[in-house]
């Protein structure tokens, strides 16, 4: 497909793409907001300051902010005139990029905006406002007419943290001649693995380079981990198990394999954390509709170290309906399951469980982060399970077996620790366009 012809379609669809978001926006209020960001407008804060040059960050949703934040900390230190505008597509990545950078946003060092919708005008008109010095695309992201657009002013654009799956090849191969065309208008790639470096590089990208995973290198903040041990207090001796990041049709097959399980403890808590927040209240009603008692952890107080406990929680299910908080829900549990690999989803990122040295289970769908999985099943630090009741039996019994526990979390964390030091290779590679 050519590029004018994506852009037409572009176009056509717009009527339909600004529909669907204001629909969103009735249970989600935050696609309602900053509308015109998107249509390319800018703010008056956010145009080109000689003095103070613009480094763009894309992280399109939750997942990829809080597997920038290490990167957008190092970008600062690196090049402390410049400010980083963080761009997102989701309400929810913007919200927690907010969360995340509430102390540089008040700076003014990093700033906030929705990247603007990918047609050829709207792009031409937020670049040539921002002026940007470099653009970061973080992940799988490619917009091919905002990397034109930086192409043709002069712009390097960086793919940072990349991954691309056999699957999401064959996609892309699809759109072959648009594909291609995007890829080699990059200027630098540094993908995570050597397999996603070759893939990319198969699509015609002229310098790709293999520095690791990012979110190797995020740093559990002290706050979440207080929070975590707030919460773990609030709970008390009960065996935790937590199913993080729970994708939509997975929660069903976990609560029914949970209620049917026989060696379960039986005064074990099910944490459950649906990816999604928009959905928190479905998986409140789905749980009640199968008799199990359930708790918000909006509605849970918490205790301060030194206040007495309390009685313990009186629910079956703890639902995570909070923003911004899994670090501080993987601190409080005992073992994790880390979402969307019971179906053909592809899997979350398990690296965070990793780093506060928790046993995790994962099903057998993880394409999206495969060689991390593999590498941390093979460390010791993961076990696979094939369905839901296997899921459950698998917890069950870590949750009974506390030397095995103790040995599955320090093989985690030694897992985490290697593979650390990605961000400092990708600053290094941005330096030689930047500078």
């Amino acid at each position: 497909m050519p590029r004018w012809l994506y852009s037409l379609l572009w176009w056509l669809a717009l009527p339909l793409v600004l529909g669907r978001l204001w629909w969103r926006g009735r249970r989600e209020p935050g696609y309602r907001a900053n509308l015109r960001e998107r249509l390319g407008r800018v703010d008056a804060a956010l145009r080109a300051d000689p003095a103070r040059p613009t480094i763009i960050v894309h992280a399109v949703s939750v997942g990829e902010t809080r597997a920038a934040e290490p990167l957008v900390l190092a970008l600062l230190a690196a090049w402390p005139s410049c400010r980083i505008l963080l761009t997102h597509m989701t309400p929810t990545g913007h919200a927690t990029g907010r969360a995340l950078f509430a102390a540089q946003i008040a700076a003014g060092r990093v700033l906030q905006a929705y990247l603007p919708y990918d047609t050829g005008f709207m792009v031409g008109r937020f670049l040539n406002r921002v002026a940007p010095r470099a653009c970061i695309l973080i992940e799988t992201e490619v917009w091919p007419n905002l990397i034109h657009g930086c192409a043709a002013r002069g712009v390097p654009v960086m793919l940072a943290n990349a991954r691309l799956s056999e699957r999401s090849l064959r996609r892309g191969l699809r759109l072959k001649g648009l594909m291609t065309d995007a890829a080699r208008a990059i200027t630098l790639v540094a993908a995570q693995t050597d397999g996603d470096a070759a893939r990319i590089a198969s699509l015609g990208a002229p310098r790709v380079a293999v520095t690791g995973s990012i979110k190797f290198d995020v740093v559990p903040p002290q706050a979440a981990l207080d929070t975590g041990a707030a919460l773990r207090r609030r709970i008390g001796t009960r065996p935790v198990f937590l199913c993080a990041s729970t994708r939509e049709g997975e929660e069903p097959l976990i609560l029914d394999a949970w209620l049917n399980a026989q060696d379960r403890p039986p005064d074990a808590l099910l944490l459950l954390v649906p990816r999604h927040p928009q959905r928190f209240g479905e998986v409140a009603e789905m749980a009640g509709q199968r008799g199990l008692r359930v708790m918000r952890r909006s509605a849970l107080p918490l205790l301060d170290e030194g206040e007495e406990q309390g009685g313990p929680v009186a629910a079956d299910v703890l639902l995570g309906d909070s923003m911004g908080e899994m670090f501080a829900y993987y601190a409080a549990c005992d073992c994790a399951y880390v979402g969307g690999s019971l179906l053909p989803l592809g899997g979350q990122n398990l690296i965070e469980a990793c780093a506060l040295g928790k046993p995790v289970l994962v099903g057998e769908h993880t394409f999206n982060f495969l060689q991390a999985t593999e590498e941390a099943v093979a460390a010791g630090a993961a076990l696979r399970v094939p369905d839901a009741a296997a899921l459950v039996a698998a917890a069950s019994a870590l949750l009974r077996d506390a030397p095995r526990r103790a040995r599955m979390g320090a093989q985690a964390l030694a897992f985490a620790n290697r593979h650390r030091g990605a961000t400092a290779r990708t600053v290094e590679l941005l330096r030689q366009v930047i500078d």
